[in-house]
């Protein structure tokens, strides 16, 4: 049964995130068709994507997850029931032992964390395999708060920190230099990986090529992913491990929301929502990008009602503009922003006491279903 969100905008409270099960399920076919065909272990990246209520569905397709603290790797434990693939910038002391307990995989970010842990490291034979991230020192991630290979990154390993052999205990390679990348692109990256760590390449036993990966974007040739996985798994016989982030829930669901005021401003037409771009969708200030409205204009049209919208927080930069509608917005209207439910709701805040989202998803059924409602606890617990 085919049912949209427009059809129950009665019943989706506002604002309220709203995952569209059957996008989810056919993005998953799709990644899960390219991890057969290649040879190769596709899993979800937690920091893109942590609805743990279709955790179970997102299982039927993938094995596991990757996660970048303790709280995130309990998540994957708890609701995927599996250990995670453990990656964190630094280990805490106090946590790490508890890390080991409960991944499969561990990364470390830098040869002095692998030095300063190794030796708590056990030979048990349920002991998770490790691994170290590297810095290719490339990448064509246009936007420097999401490029690991800046210099001065603290993200990654250069080629010049390392010695020519692993040490013992030492089985993987990492890296993630990509964002909503194509196929060409983690080609061009491979190329500057191979360059400057081919021979420990050769070493060792599996590769994880970390995220950015969006192959169910429109238009990605995941012909020419699959190609150039397999040539590289069977030239350094490694398994290879892929986390992509975005590629998971990509255009699956929305984030609705009501219009609470408009009015006159110096000339100009402001609109102020019940959700807040700050609060709610801090990367469309972050990346930064224009989120798309359905029906909306992106970009004002001349002669048609024309509004620069704001979000509920008393944050001066809190708004986006502008945008042309074809009917004027009255108090009560409804906005639906697209594609809002990776790196979206693993973002939100309680700025100002903001009121999270609501979180609900449309079925494959066609029914509405309430996941969850925030109140005034959420934003007390943040708190003391």
């Amino acid at each position: 049964m085919n049912s949209t969100v427009e059809q129950h905008l009665n019943t989706i409270p506002s604002p309220c995130f709203v995952l569209e099960e059957g996008k989810l399920r056919q993005n998953l076919q799709l990644i899960d068709s390219v991890q057969k065909a290649a040879g190769v272990t596709i899993i979800l990246a937690l920091k893109g994507f942590s609805m743990y209520s279709v955790f179970p569905l997102v299982h039927e397709y993938l094995s596991g997850a990757t996660a970048s603290s303790l709280n995130e790797i309990k998540l994957v434990n708890e609701y995927m029931g599996v250990p995670a693939h453990a990656y964190i910038p630094a280990y805490r002391d106090d946590e790490f032992d508890e890390v080991l307990s409960r991944s499969s995989h561990v990364t470390f970010n830098s040869w002095t964390q692998w030095e300063r842990f190794s030796s708590r490291i056990s030979s048990a034979a349920d002991s998770p395999s490790f691994g170290i991230r590297v810095n290719p020192q490339y990448s064509e991630v246009a936007t420097d708060m999401y490029n690991p290979c800046v210099p001065g990154s603290r993200l990654g390993v250069t080629r010049d920190k390392l010695p020519d052999r692993l040490p013992a205990g030492l089985e993987g390679i990492h890296f993630h230099t990509l964002c909503e990348n194509d196929s060409h692109t983690l080609e061009r990256t491979l190329e500057a990986l191979e360059s400057r760590f081919g021979d420990l390449l050769h070493q060792a036993k599996w590769v994880n090529m970390g995220g950015g990966h969006l192959m169910t974007r429109e238009g990605y040739d995941t012909d020419h992913l699959i190609g150039i996985l397999k040539r590289f798994r069977e030239k350094y016989n490694v398994d290879v491990i892929m986390e992509p982030g975005s590629a998971i829930a990509w255009q699956t669901g929305v984030l609705v929301s009501t219009v609470l005021d408009v009015f006159d401003s110096q000339g100009i037409d402001v609109v102020v929502l019940d959700t807040s771009f700050a609060a709610h969708m801090p990367d469309t200030l972050e990346m930064p990008y224009k989120p798309r409205i359905r029906g909306a204009y992106q970009e004002p049209v001349a002669d048609k009602p024309t509004y620069r919208l704001g979000g509920m927080t008393c944050l001066a930069g809190d708004f986006m503009g502008d945008y042309s509608f074809d009917q004027p917005l009255q108090v009560g209207d409804k906005l639906i922003f697209e594609d809002m439910i990776h790196y979206t709701m693993v973002k939100t805040t309680t700025f100002n006491g903001v009121g999270l989202p609501a979180i609900g998803i449309l079925k494959e059924s066609g029914e509405f279903e309430p996941v969850r409602e925030y109140g005034y606890e959420s934003f007390k617990d943040r708190l003391s």
